[in-house]
């Protein structure tokens, strides 16, 4: 058999386990999501709010089975950051391009990651790690909640659906939670963004 139809690990390093499994299933979401926000359909609104929903949803699932199962990989560590910071990221800039969201805002929040990330680039060069923010994850979590809120409010638009009046209501930009969670995702990002900064403040002095 010729060397290329082996399938040793020397071949193929790359571990698709149940975690990472699930971390592509969130990228090929977000790429629904995108495609659906892209187009004007009748029902591309609510396929955009069902797949952000299910993909922000799978977030909480690999992370769970990949501590439980002890199935942490490098594949993971890698794509699983990414697909978070895609997905958020694209959420906001399409809730900036149709008013729900000011784009100092999604300016601010992509900022934050891409500062973050360089930061640890840094700290990796210079042999140190740099511990996760606790904040990170409500950060997160607020974030999601208020792209979530805002894809609600956009797709429940009909007057005569007492269901879909209910939830358009609910998530109205005149309530309470649209804003107070896209001010927490704000004030949290912020925090967190300085939290990183300081601590590893040291390594840009160098």
């Amino acid at each position: 058999m010729p060397d290329f139809m082996h399938t040793s690990p020397r071949y193929f390093p790359i571990t698709v386990n149940i975690p990472n499994s699930i971390t592509i299933f969130r990228l090929i979401l977000t790429a629904i999501f995108i495609v659906a926000i892209s187009i004007q359909r009748p029902w591309s609104d609510l396929v955009a709010l069902v797949s952000f929903s299910v993909a922000a949803a799978s977030d909480w699932f690999d992370g769970y089975y990949a501590r439980k199962l002890n199935l942490v990989t490098s594949l993971g560590k890698l794509l699983d950051p990414l697909a978070d910071k895609v997905l958020v990221a694209a959420g906001f800039v399409y809730l900036s391009s149709v008013g729900y969201c000011p784009i100092w805002v999604t300016c601010l929040l992509i900022g934050r990651e891409f500062m973050v990330t360089g930061l640890r680039q840094i700290a990796i060069e210079q042999g140190v790690v740099i511990a996760a923010d606790k904040l990170g994850k409500w950060k997160t979590s607020f974030q999601l909640l208020f792209i979530i809120t805002s894809l609600t409010h956009i797709s429940f638009t009909d007057p005569h659906n007492k269901f879909t009046e209910f939830f358009h209501f609910l998530s109205q930009p005149s309530g309470y939670l649209l804003p107070i969670s896209l001010w927490a995702a704000v004030a949290l990002t912020v925090i967190s963004g300085w939290n990183y900064l300081w601590n590893g403040r040291h390594l840009l002095k160098g």
